[in-house]
């Protein structure tokens, strides 16, 4: 019954690659992390495999009973494949629909039944028939009947609801998936080979979906192995990923990390350290924390890396970038609170001390005076003395001020500069100090950022200033002044409430200024460039300079 001719070599060879294709596949599959995909995907090639060698077996078997045999018995394997795709595409895409037990005693069913119908095909011949052709070579055929078509639609529309599943989650992965969507669009490819071989004489009308499935198993296992596995872990994922090779170097990414990177496109192939050397200096720190600008506003990212394997191979790594920015400003808002409490604790702890030897000693000082008659001077002591707890009652006070403005602000407006600092100004005890001001608008607080300029301006007249002026920068402002420089003075003893820096009196003004700008977000340091006097410079506020 054998009739070699080339096209009866093409059919042999590529009906034994697929028998090839699947086999060889078979172990790579097992390897597969996710136990059902595992099952799925092994299940499925060894039915695709056993179709393949019975279709085979149909084409090279010598005998007219021997090759009706070899295609009853291909139906029936290649039957379980429907079951296969569809348990494959629900635990690849996460779905649960394989572990539904009233679908699968619904599949068993339907199984059997059209199992029965075929076996007993010999009887009434509703199924297939058989007939010999010459055309594409000389061969036993089959002409499917009625009963077939039925199931081969219900298959196929089963097939089909598999094949949403996957491009639904290649769809949703966010990266290029279109390698992949090609392999599984492969996969149903051999329909058209069916129509092709029932409507006319240039194909045999025989199934040629095994062809397909061997595609899928060397595209997805061998080809783009790193693709499937990857999609898998991360389908649905929002955040950003780049997948990296078993090098460590850059092989794809995502459209959100592209939206965070933007210098990803240009990276592929390089290593990671190059080409996100920030991202990968946060992998590998104790905390690792990635803080990024987008659209104006800070954000970030959890940095974590997870490899992806078959079996005990490593194949890559992603590198997942996990939205953390409200829980990290959260933590830094604690943080900053910490601090801000352990500087007032300082802050009363060095006020009381010192207020306390104060008045220790001058009423030391007034009853020595009155031992010895001097009322005038006993009476300078007890006033010093009443002065100076007075200054520390009310230094409590505005300590305790402080803290009900040390909470982040909810709502920022667009103020005058020019306008809060006049107020501030007059609101300060500041002697003959002159005011200076250049026009502008800030986004702030109002309230705190007139309390900061209050601090900054009692700090210059206690700092033997003589004029104070108030600048615009790119991204703050500054407020400098005349008086004496900070020659021989670390800068960060300005802002330690315990610093008593240049003197016990200003010594909180320049900690409260810090603390005010770091409840806006605000960071407040000294210009140590400047060696006419003093310069606070306050960056990360948002300014528009008078036109």
């Amino acid at each position: 019954m054998v009739a070699f001719s080339l096209p009866f070599l093409t059919y042999v060879s590529a009906y034994g690659a697929a028998v090839l294709g699947c086999g060889l596949s078979v172990p790579r599959a097992r390897t597969v992390q996710d136990e059902a995909t595992r099952r799925g995907l092994v299940w499925l090639l060894v039915a695709s495999g056993g179709w393949a060698l019975f279709e085979l077996g149909f084409l090279v078997a010598p005998t007219q009973g021997t090759a009706y045999a070899a295609y009853l018995v291909s139906l029936v394997v290649g039957l379980t494949t429907v079951g296969a795709w569809l348990y494959f595409c629900s635990a690849y895409t996460g779905r649960t629909f394989h572990r539904n037990g009233t679908y699968r005693r619904a599949a068993v069913a339907v199984y059997v039944a059209i199992v029965a119908v075929k076996l007993t095909n010999p009887l009434h011949g509703l199924y297939f028939s058989t007939a010999f052709v010459t055309t594409p070579f000389v061969q036993m055929t089959v002409r499917h009947g009625v009963v077939h078509w039925v199931v081969t639609g219900l298959s196929y529309a089963l097939a089909a609801v598999g094949f949403f599943m996957l491009y639904e989650l290649f769809l949703e992965a966010g990266h290029d998936t279109r390698p992949l969507g090609a392999v599984v669009a492969v996969t149903g490819l051999p329909v058209v080979l069916d129509i092709v071989g029932f409507a006319t004489p240039v194909l045999l009308d025989i199934n040629y979906e095994p062809l397909g499935v061997a595609v899928f198993a060397v595209g997805v296992l061998y080809l783009f192995d790193e693709r499937f596995l990857a999609v898998q872990l991360t389908g649905g994922v929002e955040e950003p990923v780049v997948y990296l090779d078993d090098d460590g170097r850059v092989r794809e990414y995502n459209d959100r990390a592209e939206r965070l990177f933007p210098s990803l496109p240009s990276a592929v192939g390089d290593p990671f350290e190059a080409a996100l050397p920030s991202a990968a200096e946060e992998l590998s720190a104790e905390r690792s924390v990635l803080e990024r600008s987008e659209d104006g506003e800070t954000r970030y990212y959890l940095v974590s890396d997870a490899a992806f394997s078959l079996g005990q191979t490593d194949i890559g790594r992603l590198v997942l970038f996990s939205d953390v920015t409200e829980t990290e400003r959260q933590r830094r808002e604690l943080e900053r609170h910490n601090d801000q409490l352990e500087g007032f604790a300082a802050a009363i702890r060095h006020e009381l001390l010192n207020s306390l030897q104060i008045v220790d000693g001058r009423v030391t000082v007034a009853a020595e005076a009155l031992t010895e008659g001097d009322v005038s001077r006993a009476r300078d002591s007890l006033a010093t003395a009443s002065d100076r707890a007075d200054r520390m009652s009310t230094v409590v006070d505005d300590l305790a001020d402080l803290a009900r403005h040390g909470q982040t602000p909810e709502r920022v407006r667009t103020v005058e500069v020019g306008a809060v600092a006049r107020a501030a100004f007059d609101d300060a005890v500041t002697g003959d100090l002159s005011l200076s001001v250049e026009s502008g608008d800030v986004e702030a607080n109002e309230p705190r950022l007139q309390d900061m300029f209050r601090n900054a301006f009692e700090f210059a007249a206690h700092n033997d200033a003589s004029t104070v002026t108030v600048s615009l920068r790119q991204d703050g402002f500054a407020v400098t002044d005349d008086g004496t420089p900070p020659t021989g003075t670390p800068p960060e003893a300005y802002f330690d409430y315990g610093g008593a820096v240049p003197d016990s009196a200003a010594g909180m003004t320049l900690p409260n200024l810090r603390m005010l700008a770091r409840t806006q977000g605000w960071t407040a340091t000294l210009d140590t460039d400047y060696e006419d006097g003093v310069r606070i410079v306050v960056t990360g506020a948002t300014v528009r300079p008078a036109a």
